[in-house]
């Protein structure tokens, strides 16, 4: 996997730049997730990273992992 900055991460997520493959548009939400960001951007990206964990696609970030 690439490792990607947030600004990248959040271009992804936003469909603004294509991706080489679902891969790197997983790899772009856990990024948001990991981060913390998926929640302190605006709400839809919350909503789609929810969506996304509940379909076991990305993994939920562990409580200490975005402070």
């Amino acid at each position: 996997m690439v490792d990607m900055t947030n600004l990248e991460a959040v271009i992804i997520a936003e469909g603004c730049e294509e991706v080489e493959g679902k891969d790197q548009y997983l790899a772009a939400w856990q990024k948001l997730v990991d981060t913390g960001l998926a929640w302190k951007l605006q709400g839809w990206f919350g909503r789609r990273a929810e969506q996304l964990i509940d379909a076991g696609l990305i993994t939920a970030a562990k409580e200490n992992d975005n402070e």
